[in-house]
């Protein structure tokens, strides 16, 4: 197939790119490189993990119209996979507009040129933290997601409501996938894992928030991936059942929304301990307070995404931490 991937040079999007190009589709990537954390760690990621030949790319903004409708309109990409967005719950706080320009903007665009290219299946980024103040553990997509504790949050909640309507206006087929932390190798440089390797092996104290004691469903990049594709070729159908409309990830129209976690949840304080045998240094560290924006924890119902594509977590946090450490090591000869 044909599959235009937006955040190709991304995290999860340079390792999609990837694993798409390996099993025989064209992929075009589509990022904008922009600098919220180093923009060369994103081009290593194009130039080490996607492989030349079955790959393009085109450096633009999904906010940018012109260069989305030419992209759409030159590839003729028969499924898309939106992964681009203005990343990061406590950065919303400083820089709302930036959420506003890509996660709704860009996500529109996204919209208008899936259905007027006709494009079989837009599968897009949402992400856990759209359960906000929710307490019911374990997550499940069957809850309310009403209450946003962050405007990154409510702009996922939005794609959610927006993808539903195109799929209900147009018959497009959509899937939204509530990530849960992501981890492993060519992983963000502004999440956990990535700053507390840093300051682990620079010696320096590790801010630890909610003083350790909150926990998250931590997902290894390969699981992730393997999530996303067995999605991308799973096509929600149009129904007459009108018992799909009780439940907010399902409906008539031919969308859904999953869950993609590990469905293992582990303490921040374990992960920690994790790290520190991989890196065979103990941390330093400095207990603070829970931030603005953040939930005490997260846990992942996987339930029905493993009910409709077989998917299927495996990878221990020993294993994908010791992987990441293996990475991090080799790339910042360290």
């Amino acid at each position: 197939m044909r599959v235009l991937v937006t955040g190709a040079a991304g995290f999860i999007g340079s390792h999609l790119s990837k694993r798409l190009i390996e099993r025989g589709d064209e992929v075009l990537g589509y990022d904008d490189l922009n600098d919220y954390y180093d923009p060369q760690l994103k081009r290593d990621r194009l130039k080490h993990v996607v492989p030349d030949h079955g790959f393009r790319f085109v450096e633009a903004k999904l906010e940018d119209r012109d260069a989305m409708d030419r992209a759409f309109a030159e590839f003729k990409p028969q499924r898309v996979v939106n992964l681009a967005a203005q990343a990061g719950v406590r950065y919303s706080l400083q820089n709302p507009r930036a959420y506003i320009d890509s996660n709704l903007v860009g996500f529109i665009n996204i919209l208008e040129a899936c259905r007027h290219s006709d494009v079989e299946h837009l599968v897009y980024a949402s992400s856990s933290s759209v359960y906000g103040a929710n307490r019911e553990l374990p997550f499940a997509v069957e809850h309310s997601v009403d209450h946003p504790v962050s405007l990154y949050a409510a702009t996922k909640k939005a794609n959610e409501l927006m993808a539903h309507t195109y799929s209900h206006l147009y018959a497009l087929p959509t899937t939204g996938l509530r990530f849960f932390t992501v981890y492993g190798p060519w992983g963000r440089p502004d999440m956990a894992l990535f700053l507390f390797t840093r300051k682990i092996l620079a010696g320096e104290p590790i801010e630890v928030f909610n003083h350790g004691r909150h926990s998250r469903d931590f997902t290894y990049i390969d699981d992730i991936v393997e999530g996303v594709i067995r999605t991308l070729d799973t096509v929600p159908q149009a129904s007459d059942d009108a018992s799909l409309l009780t439940s907010p990830a399902a409906s008539t129209a031919p969308y859904r929304v999953y869950n993609i976690g590990s469905h293992r949840p582990v303490e921040l304080l374990r992960y920690i301990e994790v790290l520190e045998d991989s890196l065979g240094r103990k941390a330093e560290r400095r207990l603070v307070p829970m931030q603005p924006g953040d939930v005490p924890d997260t846990y992942a119902d996987v339930e029905a995404l493993r009910r409709d594509t077989g998917y299927a977590p495996s990878t221990a946090v020993e294993v994908g931490v010791a992987k990441f450490v293996d990475w991090y090591r080799d790339y910042y000869r360290v």
